[in-house]
Formats: C-alpha cells, structure tokens, sequence
C-alpha cells in the first residue's frame, strides 16, 4: 500500500473480505480530491459521481475510479451511483446558493438517505460543522446540523464527523486566514475575533474519514473532530503571521460590525466570495469548540500525534510556496453555474450571440505561443491593459461575485474543472485548445476561448473568440455597453499572446 496520512489504518472489508465498494461525491470539491487518494491507497474500489467528467481529467487518481455521471438530486442516478456501494462519503454542500440553500441542502439528504437504504448500502460518513448548542444557528450551520439528522435518521448507519476551522493549502478557511492576515496589517475587525475556535489540519480530517469507515457497523452518531489547539481567530491571525515571517498585526475588534459587513469586508479582501463568506463568518459568530473528544478514542492518532496549529499553517504555506496545492475550495463547481454546450455547438438553441473573433499568425512555435496562452491570468495577468481586468474584477466583488481574487492555481500550467480569477476552465487541450466559461456576475452566459494550430512554413495561427449570448434587453444592454472596452483590450492581448500580426478583421 503506498504510503500516506492514513496508511497505518485499517481497511473495510466486504462480506467475501476483499476492501469494501466506496461512493465519494463531492469529488471535484476541497475534501473529496483529496480523501480519494487516501481510500485508493488502502485499495479501495473507489465509484465517484460528478456531474461533468471532465471537471476530473486532471486528477492523478482519475484513472483509478469508476465514474457515474450525473446530479445528486436525481433519484435514478443516484440508484445507479450507489448500486453495489458499502460505503458512501457525503461531501455535498449548497454553500454558494444564494436563495433557498436550506431546501436544497434538506433534499439533496432526503433523496440520498432514501436511495442509499434501498440499496443497502451499510454505512454513510458525512462532514459537516462544527455547531454549538448554546446559540441559536446561523441559517448555514442549521442546514448542516439538519443534514446529519437526516442521514442518520435514513435507516443507514451514519457517521457525522463535524468539524470546524480546516487549515490546509487551498481550503477557504485558510484562504480566509491567509488573506486578511497578509493584506491588513492593520484592521479594525467584528468582535467574533474574540471567539474561541478549535481548527484542524486537512490531514487530520483525512485521516477521521478514512478512520470513521471501520467503526462499529452499528453505530449512527455525530463526532466533533478538532485539532489539538484552541486559539481565538484574532490569536490565529497573529500565529500566521509569525510563521508566514510578517511583523505582528495591529488588530482592533468593534462590535459594531454585523456579519453582513463583515462578510462584505471579507469577499473585498480575499479570494472568497461574498455568498461563501457570508457562511464562514456565520459560523464563527459563537464559540467553535469540540464539545467532546471521544472520536480520539475510537480513531487512533498518527504517530507524532495531531498535526498543532502552527504546524499545520507551515505546511499549508509550504505547498502554496511549492506549488503543490491539490485541490482548492474554488475547484468546486457553483451550483447553478451554466452547463450548456459552447453556443457554436450544433446542439445550441440559445438565440442571439456576440462573438469578438481576432486571428494573428506569428513566426513563433506552438508550443511558444500556447505557453503564453496557458499561462494567462492570476499573477501573471492577461498580456495587455491590467487597470481594464482589474476594474472589471472589482466590479464584479462589489456586486457580490468572485472577481480576481481566486488566482490561479499554478503558474504555468491549467486543469479542466478549475478555477482562474472570474473564469472556470471549461476545456483544454494541451498546444491546441483553452476554453473558458465566465463565472463573473453578468446578464448572460460568456467565454473566453484561444485556438493555437500549426500553418506551416514556421507559422502559428492563434484564434481569440470571445462568446457572449445575453439574458433579456440587460443582456444586450451590457454588451454594448463594454463592447468599446473589447475594442481596446481584446486586440492587444491576441498581439502579445501570439507574438504576431493581425491576420483578418473583426467580426461580432
């Protein structure tokens, strides 16, 4: 078995005792990318069901699963994701809905729990938060705390595994952390600062899920999972900083700052958006501490003990520093993003189309030119009029999107699924195709795409399509409106991209 944070822990078996058949959804998201790889490793035969294969491909364990493809809401696909299954890991949330989360969160259970007993399926493992019964919930933490009841109440034996604060390279919590500490040295911030918080590392929370598998077949429980440390947020923006090498920060708690300010102060400040952090604020509003540590009891740590705050951030800073960040919270897709087909497919009935299509041939390679294109975005910025993508990302937070911050995740290269700034790499095809969907708020659906091919003769063609199909006179209206400022940057970033001239004119 290949060695990893869960190694030394036991492996289900099933009735013939071969490892048991494990569900994961939620497996483009923070969590399930990476507990996939620890189930493998214990050789287990792991099915994953997501809504668009492709948001995989990039994925080292991609070739190691069996893929159902469809929605969790759809009882027929959920019988066909959970035909055969011992185990199943519940990771689905509706954290970026807007309007009636709480709905959906209670269904999206319901049909699972019901689905998962006709099937006989023998256990399901959900995480969910960490909660506290001395306060009333937050609508986010409610929707959580009912989701564990549901599943336990299924008729399936239930493990929830609540936990708090994740600290790991590319979860939002540290995201969060990482960002307000790096950006505001100086800040006056809301009083739930002062709130006492229980954080985990993300290998610590691996190695509970992998763990919870091989308990009592019987037991239907919730567990809080913590870390050895208890700190205040304002105490663990101070550690940050200490081990992130930056001068202490001057932080002055207010109370006259509502959640609903702070979650706006947070989407402006860090690459979480204003509806994500509104959850996480949310929860942090009362004291998030383990009410009990009995799961220490069942589960046996890792040798060395569990992984300390300070520990836990220097790793987390490690692979960020390294880039080896594996999965990140923005990996997962939006529910309610467009799944449509690109409006030149043939199966596209969508109506009106604008298209912004620029062609340069430049003497430079292919592999040149699309290394250019692959690296677009994030740090690196996109070639041409930074002030241009930098007012549309701030438009885009104040409205309440995701705008730039996301970044990228690394440098130079892309993975299908994965977000970059306001985009979502909808399609990749290494030196060929690059094709990405808008996820920044608009009235309508938009793409960016880039087409690098050969023409011979030492020649390069690069095709620039911008995409925009509108919702309603607004739709149109917004086109217009900004079609002036394709004018100016559109034609530049297809210069620099291919390092060539203009090969025809404009069309839209």
């Amino acid at each position: 078995m290949i060695k990893t944070v869960t190694s030394d822990l036991a492996t289900l078996k099933n009735k013939s005792g071969k490892p048991a058949k494990v569900l994961v959804t939620g497996a483009t998201g923070y969590i399930g990318g990476r507990l996939i790889r620890e189930l493998l490793a214990h050789d287990y035969k792991v099915r994953v069901l997501v809504r668009d294969p492709r948001r995989i491909t990039d994925y080292p364990w991609q070739k190691n699963v069996e893929v159902v493809v469809g929605d969790a809401t759809d009882p027929t696909v959920l019988a066909q994701a959970l035909e055969g299954i011992d185990l199943a890991y519940y990771l689905l949330h509706a954290l970026m809905v807007d309007k009636n989360f709480e709905l959906m969160e209670r269904e999206l259970a319901e049909v699972f729990g019901k689905v998962a007993k006709e099937k006989n399926v023998t256990r399901i493992i959900y995480l969910g938060g960490m909660i506290s019964n001395d306060f009333e919930l937050s609508p986010h933490m409610s929707a959580r705390e009912e989701t564990g009841e549901i599943l336990r109440g299924s008729g399936v034996p239930t493990i929830e595994l609540r936990a708090g604060v994740v600290i790991g390279s590319g979860s939002a919590s540290f995201e969060m952390l990482r960002h307000l500490t790096e950006r505001l040295p100086f800040m006056v911030t809301p009083k739930w600062l002062l709130n006492k918080i229980q954080p985990i590392a993300i290998r610590d929370v691996l190695r509970y899920l992998v763990g919870a598998a091989t308990l009592d077949k019987k037991l239907n429980k919730d567990f809080d999972i913590g870390g050895p440390d208890i700190f205040t947020y304002l105490e663990m923006m101070q550690v940050y900083a200490q081990v992130a090498g930056l001068r202490k920060r001057i932080i002055i708690p207010l109370p006259v700052l509502t959640p609903r300010l702070a979650s706006g102060w947070v989407g402006l400040v860090t690459p979480v958006p204003v509806t994500l952090a509104k959850r996480l604020v949310a929860s942090l509003k009362h004291d998030v501490v383990a009410r009990d540590n009995s799961i220490r009891d069942l589960i046996p740590e890792a040798v060395g003990g569990m992984t300390d705050f300070k520990s836990a951030v220097g790793l987390a800073l490690t692979r960020v520093k390294d880039l080896e960040v594996e999965t990140r919270w923005s990996n997962a897709s939006f529910p309610g993003t467009p799944s449509e087909p690109l409006p030149t497919d043939p199966s596209w009935a969508g109506g009106s189309l604008y298209v912004d299509h620029r062609e340069f041939v430049s003497t430079d390679s292919v592999g040149e030119v699309w290394g250019r294109v692959e690296a677009i975005g994030g740090k690196n910025g996109y070639s041409t009029a930074t002030w241009a993508w930098e007012l549309r990302g701030l438009m885009d937070l104040v409205v309440g999107g995701v705008g730039l911050r996301r970044g990228r995740r690394d440098p130079k290269t892309l993975m299908e699924g994965e977000a970059l700034d306001f985009w979502r790499v909808e399609k990749i095809e290494r030196q060929h195709l690059l094709r990405l969907r808008a996820e920044m708020k608009m009235p309508g659906l938009a793409w960016l795409e880039f087409e690098v091919s050969e023409l011979g003769d030492g020649k390069t063609l690069l095709v620039q399509k911008a995409y925009y199909h509108p919702h309603g006179l607004a739709g149109h209206a917004y086109w217009w409106l900004v079609s002036f400022m394709h004018g100016i940057v559109f034609p530049s970033m297809a210069k620099k991209l291919s390092g060539g001239k203009s090969r025809k004119p404009v069309t839209s």
